[in-house]
């Protein structure tokens, strides 16, 4: 009778601790710009339905918004202050140099090649630096082609120096600096009252801002270059205490729908959301008019030894940062054409 209420017993704590070895948890995704925004509405809805499914429901997320500027998100995840997040490396300059090798322009491709070559070769190249240290990746993506959004029409490339105009950091930057504007540095968010205040005249950013952030409202006037004049890195990060806190099942589940799957959906849905912003601008009385052959020849003479600056600044990270652009490329091209 004994032994049958020690193995009772022993049953009962076994059922309790896998009980709690698979008990509901909640991933705390920290985020940022509106709701209704491709990222929270589209990117990190799908990428949470992929994980509760992938669990069996154990892992449930939960966005959180207005927790500060999005380049110290990072650092709430580092920390613990949240389990998860997204941001923008070209907020952080300083630690990140080399998510600047999709941002950089004339790859002639769309934001979802970029995102699948961006994860492939970080894998390979990039995370040997250690830029991502002190936090699990759990995807790569760019956004669309970033273009020139104006208040005021310009006519040519020209027109563009003495302009004030937003920029978000990294390769833009650059662009922005040989263009000879004075930039203005503001998140996301902040571009529509920057425009309207008349703090900038314009911004570089993707087609999609049209709508999802209002700026068809208030810079009318856009300049489009078939593959934009860069992309932005982007990158969604996850607490290690928490990942280490699952069951070995939930966090092998977890990462099996993050990763290039990910990184492919994001920058899809990115590429998918620039042209609703395009059709919505165009339906709103914009004027989006196509770079004509001398804009388009100005910009190539622009960035011209932009590959190559951009190797020489990240000799620091010991990386074959030739190799991995060459092949970046190659992948990119693979994917776009239907690889």
């Amino acid at each position: 009778m004994r032994n049958l209420r020690v193995i009772t017993i022993g049953v009962v704590l076994g059922m309790l601790l896998s009980t709690q070895a698979y008990a509901e948890k909640t991933l705390r995704v920290a985020t940022w710009l509106p709701p209704t925004h491709l990222m929270n509405a589209v990117v990190l809805t799908t990428w949470g339905e992929w994980v509760e499914k992938a669990t069996d429901g154990h892992v449930k997320i939960k966005l959180e918004y207005g927790l500060g500027h999005p380049k110290s998100l990072i650092d709430l995840v580092q920390d613990g202050a949240v389990d998860a997040a997204w941001t923008y490396h070209g907020y952080l300059p300083g630690r990140f140099k080399l998510t600047q090798l999709p941002e950089l322009p004339l790859h002639g491709i769309g934001p979802e090649a970029a995102s699948v070559a961006h994860w492939r070769i970080n894998e390979k190249y990039l995370s040997k630096a250690g830029e991502h240290d002190g936090v699990i990746v759990a995807g790569l993506f760019t956004h669309g082609p970033g273009q020139i959004h104006m208040r005021e029409p310009i006519e040519s490339l020209a027109d563009m120096k003495g302009k004030k105009i937003r920029v978000g950091g990294g390769i833009q930057g650059e662009i922005g600096k040989r263009m000879g504007i004075e930039g203005v540095p503001a998140p996301g968010s902040k571009v529509y009252e920057i425009l309207s205040q008349g703090v900038a005249d314009g911004a570089f950013m993707p087609m999609e801002v049209k709508k999802s952030l209002r700026i068809k409202e208030v810079a009318p006037y856009t300049y489009k270059f078939p593959q934009g004049m860069y992309l932005g890195s982007f990158g969604l990060f996850l607490n290690e205490d928490f990942m280490a806190g699952l069951s070995d099942h939930d966090r092998e589940a977890i990462m099996s729908v993050s990763g290039e799957k990910l990184s492919r959906m994001a920058g899809a849905a990115w590429g998918k959301a620039d042209q609703i912003g395009e059709d919505d601008a165009r339906a709103s009385g914009n004027t989006i008019v196509q770079a004509n052959d001398a804009m388009l020849a100005d910009f190539a003479k622009l960035a011209e030894g932009m590959d190559a600056d951009w190797i020489e600044r990240v000799k620091d990270r010991n990386i074959d940062a030739r190799a991995a652009l060459k092949e970046f490329r190659e992948i990119a091209q693979a994917v776009q054409s239907g690889g």
